[in-house]
C-alpha cells in the first residue's frame, strides 16, 4: 500500500473523474459499431475497456479495418455531440478551485488527446487550474502502464508520498500502482473491473462522493 505523507500534488484522470463523458463515449462507440458492423454492443461490454487507449480498442474491435477509419468516425461523433452530451461532475469545479486556492498543484493524466481534453476543460472554465497534463499525445506507454504517472511525476518534481492519483477506473489505479504512488478510486464510476490487464489493481483510498474526496484531500494536506 502507498500512503500520502503530506499532499502537495494531485494527478487527475479526466474521463469519468472530472467530466462525465460517459454518454458521449458510449454514443461514439455505438455509432462506430453500427456504421462498420451494422450492430450496437451492450453497455456492459463497452465499459470493460473504458480508459483504454482508443487505438488499442479500435485495432482489437475492428481487426479487418484500418483503425484510422473507426478512430476518425468515433472522434467526429464526439465533436458533433459533445456540447449536448458532456457534463461536468457536480461539485468538481468547486473542488478544483478550492484546491488551487489552497496551493495544491494539479495535473491531468489521461488517455485522451490534449486537444480534446482542453476543449472540454474550456467548456467548464477549468483549464486554468491545471499546471500541465500527460495525454496520449506524449511519448509514453498508455495506462495501465506506469509510464504516464512517471511522466507526470517528472513534470511535477514532487515526492511519491506527496501526490495522489485520482481516477474512476482500474486503468488509473494500475498506472499508479506501477509508479508506486498513492491512488484513490472514486465512487461515481461506471467502468468495468473485468479486464485481465488491471485485475490485480489495488487502490489506497476510496471515496464515494465529491464531498468525501474533498474531505480526504484536505485531511491529507494536514490542514
Amino acid at each position: 500500500m502507498n500512503k500520502v505523507d503530506k499532499l502537495t500534488t494531485v494527478f487527475w484522470d479526466f474521463d469519468g473523474t472530472l467530466v462525465n463523458t460517459n454518454d458521449v463515449i458510449l454514443g461514439s462507440f455505438q455509432a462506430t459499431y453500427k456504421h462498420y458492423l451494422g450492430e450496437e454492443k451492450p453497455v456492459e461490454y463497452l465499459t470493460r475497456f473504458f480508459g483504454e487507449p482508443l487505438t488499442v480498442t479500435m485495432e482489437r474491435e475492428f481487426p479487418d479495418i484500418d483503425p484510422k477509419g473507426p478512430i476518425e468516425y468515433y472522434r467526429a461523433y464526439q465533436r458533433e455531440n459533445a456540447e449536448n452530451m458532456v457534463k461536468v461532475i457536480p461539485g468538481i469545479p468547486e473542488l478544483i478551485k478550492e484546491l488551487d486556492r489552497l496551493g495544491i498543484r494539479q495535473y491531468i493524466v489521461t488517455s485522451r488527446t490534449r486537444e480534446s481534453t482542453l476543449r472540454y476543460l474550456n467548456m467548464f472554465d477549468m483549464a486554468g487550474y491545471f499546471i500541465d497534463m500527460v495525454s496520449c499525445d506524449d511519448d509514453v506507454k498508455p495506462k495501465p502502464d506506469a509510464d504516464p504517472a512517471l511522466k507526470a511525476l517528472a513534470k511535477a518534481g514532487c515526492g511519491k508520498d506527496q501526490v495522489m492519483m485520482i481516477g474512476d477506473g482500474l486503468y488509473d489505479i494500475k498506472c499508479a500502482n506501477g509508479a508506486e504512488i498513492p491512488s484513490c478510486l472514486v465512487g461515481w464510476r461506471i467502468t468495468g473491473d473485468t479486464n485481465d490487464r488491471v485485475g490485480n489493481a489495488t487502490w489506497d483510498y476510496y471515496t464515494e462522493t465529491v464531498q468525501d474526496l474533498r474531505d480526504l484531500l484536505i485531511e491529507l494536506m494536514g490542514e
